[in-house]
């Protein structure tokens, strides 16, 4: 049997990817860290009445739990590659809307969807697409002129598990800079985050190899769920200015 096998079925095969992963990223401590990095980067209001969030790449729905649960005022719509992701997004946040989209392709919102967007999310998407800038520039057509978009991206080695998902490359914050820019954004900052515990937790992920892909699959044990725990509080004195959690904060152009 070829050992990568199973690598390739899985690389872009997304209902199957929330199926059979959805627990384990939900448990995972480096999502909750990301997630803090992008709400600091949004830098919304509490009285965000107004405010129209466009998640790209929403997935099973977690970033859309945590920012209704801090910003309940604000809509919240998600755009999904997998239906199976819908479907569990639309299960954990009644309160926002989610929707199948591919943005490879060039499917043109509905009219009451084009230029709605005042803010937008894309967390660990570019990575997995060859083509990175056509599906930004298919996205900003759900944006408003002057909206703000967070992206992050892995940085640093790739590991064994990062192939089985189907990453296609991680990024320095430069070269996530000249995607956006080929797209049509205006660099507002782009920069690192995690030194030193989300560089650690990474290590030891690539140290892992493809035993982790095994890992995932199953309920952790009792020494995985101290390993998430502890890293879970590190994480809260990592610093901003630099480390392997890639990030950039664009806006649409008016």
């Amino acid at each position: 049997m070829n050992p990568e096998a199973p690598s390739i079925h899985l690389r872009d095969d997304w209902d199957r990817h929330w199926s059979e992963y959805a627990a384990a990223a939900e448990r995972n401590p480096a999502q909750r860290f990301r997630r803090k990095v992008v709400l600091s980067c949004l830098a919304l209001k509490k009285s965000a009445a107004l405010t129209r969030l466009l998640d790209i790449g929403s997935g099973q729905g977690d970033f859309a739990a945590e920012v209704l649960e801090a910003y309940p005022a604000i809509e919240v719509l998600g755009l999904e590659l997998s239906s199976a992701g819908v479907e569990m997004a639309s299960r954990k946040v009644p309160a926002a809307q989610f929707l199948q989209c591919d943005l490879a392709q060039s499917n043109q919102p509905a009219e009451h969807r084009i230029g709605w967007a005042t803010h937008a999310v894309c967390s660990e998407v570019l990575e997995h697409v060859d083509d990175p800038e056509t599906l930004l520039r298919h996205a900003r057509a759900w944006m408003a002129p002057g909206c703000r978009l967070v992206v992050t991206v892995p940085g640093g080695p790739m590991s064994a598990f990062d192939r089985h998902i189907g990453h296609r490359q991680h990024f320095r914050p430069e070269e996530l800079a000249r995607v956006l820019q080929r797209a049509g954004f205006v660099i507002e900052r782009t920069g690192g985050a995690g030194w030193p515990f989300f560089n650690l937790y990474r290590r030891v992920v690539i140290a892992r190899g493809r035993r982790l892909i095994d890992d995932v699959s199953r309920e952790p044990s009792p020494v995985s769920r101290a390993a998430m725990g502890t890293f879970d509080a590190l994480f809260h004195l990592n610093v901003q200015s630099r480390g392997w959690q890639t990030f950039a904060v664009a806006t649409c152009p008016e």
